[in-house]
């Protein structure tokens, strides 16, 4: 059953006569009580608010009898905005605060396509949308004619698609960053008038959710962040950073060690990808897992790659290295690699069965070996194995480093201000990256 509902009155004509909004309201409404008896839902009614500039006072006097409502009945909203994606955002906002996920929307029939196609934009599979028409009340009268008279269109065109998306955008893009100002690691390492590189922290984007605040940058199933504010988050990075959003590639998480050469058939999934081309920008995620970033200056390659515990045992790390070996001729010397944000020895455990691949490694990248849940120190071991196939130590950037004003290997669950973290958040944690591309 519905957490809650949506009463969609954002195409009312803003002539209607104010008795007809009042019954289309209090049939609607009566319907909501009588098919939740039992547990009333909240209920938004959404509806389009002309700019004062341009308002009349018959358009003033509709407004008042909507808001009226909110006035009258317990647990009504009314949320007035220029835009359907305003007005959706706003109660995207509201459900989110009150962890909501099943909602129903009443709506004119004609405007459900337009409808699903703002949902797919500003939500998540983890909400549960159903849908239902005005109808007619009690007394056989037409509430749809009252809802919206004109018009039965009830599929979109691509150009009708694309003015959604615009409006989406144009509306996200107005939107106030959270948090504080963006905020770009970089290495000392990594030559800048070579590469172009960095890593991110959690401030300065627009996503509101507190596991999720403010600059994630990735969406997924499971949480409640959608692709349109990472693509917006994303977008105020690559204006600040100075890449092109359109010919951005992250890795596709697998846990594994899977490298994808540019140029050659993209895998399913891979957590460590190589170039040579200097149009592109390549990134690894990170909120525990290790984001790790590659160069060599001298053949003009780079890398980026994703290691968490599993990936960092199997040899994401010298995956992506010897892809550059391989594709680009580098050599392993000259190949400079920086570990970034990620769980410390201090707040990552693992089982015991787990922590004895890392000890079989090196007895101190395990601490409290005997308990059944050891503290594994990921970064020592990803050292150690770049240090076996041939980086030089040097040109590797860590936690290791004498001067801690270098280092930008923190941890990322000690930090909850500047990283997300898995191990600290739970299932709805937010993600940071590392990124790099090669200038022209």
């Amino acid at each position: 059953m519905a957490e809650a509902v949506v009463i969609d009155l954002f195409s009312l004509q803003m002539n209607s006569q104010n008795n007809g909004v009042r019954k289309l309201l209090c049939s609607t409404l009566e319907r909501i009580e009588k098919h939740f008896s039992t547990s009333a839902p909240f209920v938004y009614i959404m509806c389009y608010q002309t700019p004062r500039s341009e308002r009349s006072s018959e358009q003033d006097s509709l407004l008042k009898v909507i808001s009226g409502f909110q006035i009258l009945k317990k647990g009504i909203e009314v949320v007035c905005m220029t835009s359907t994606a305003a007005a959706l955002y706003t109660i995207k906002q509201k459900l989110d605060e009150k962890d909501l996920s099943i909602i129903k929307i009443i709506l004119p029939v004609q405007r459900k396509a337009l409808m699903e196609v703002f949902i797919d934009h500003l939500f998540t599979a983890v909400y549960q949308f159903q849908f239902e028409d005005f109808g007619v009340d009690c007394e056989g009268n037409n509430l749809q004619q009252i809802a919206e008279p004109q018009s039965d269109i009830q599929t979109l065109s691509a150009h009708e698609m694309e003015l959604v998306r615009r409006e989406i955008q144009t509306f996200l893009e107005s939107l106030p960053a959270l948090k504080g100002k963006l905020t770009i690691l970089k290495s000392s390492l990594i030559p800048g008038h070579i590469f172009l590189h960095g890593f991110t922290t959690r401030t300065g984007g627009i996503s509101y959710i507190p596991t999720l605040s403010s600059f994630n940058l990735f969406s997924s199933s499971k949480r409640r962040d959608p692709k349109a504010v990472v693509k917006e988050n994303l977008r105020r990075l690559a204006n600040a950073a100075g890449f092109d959003p359109e010919t951005f590639h992250s890795v596709k998480v697998n846990h594994a060690s899977d490298v994808w050469i540019m140029g050659k058939p993209q895998p399913d999934n891979y957590d460590g990808i190589v170039t040579n081309q200097q149009d592109v920008t390549i990134a690894a995620p990170g909120a525990d897992c290790i984001p790790m970033l590659f160069a060599d200056p001298v053949k003009k390659a780079c890398g980026a790659a994703h290691s968490g515990w599993q990936g960092t045992l199997l040899g994401v790390a010298m995956a992506t290295v010897n892809a550059m070996i391989k594709e680009y001729g580098c050599n392993v010397k000259d190949i400079l690699v920086v570990l970034g944000p990620s769980v410390g020895p201090c707040c990552f455990t693992l089982r015991r069965e787990s922590a004895k691949e890392f000890y079989s490694l090196d007895p101190k990248c395990v601490r409290q070996f005997d308990s059944p849940t050891p503290y594994i120190d990921i970064r020592r071991a990803t050292r150690i194995l770049l240090e076996t196939g041939g980086i030089l130590p040097q040109n590797i950037q860590d936690d290791s480093v004498t001067d801690h004003n270098q280092s930008l290997t923190f941890c990322t669950a000690c930090h909850p201000d500047t990283f997300y973290s898995h191990v600290r958040d739970g299932t709805n944690f937010g993600t940071q990256i590392g990124f790099i591309s090669i200038r022209d």
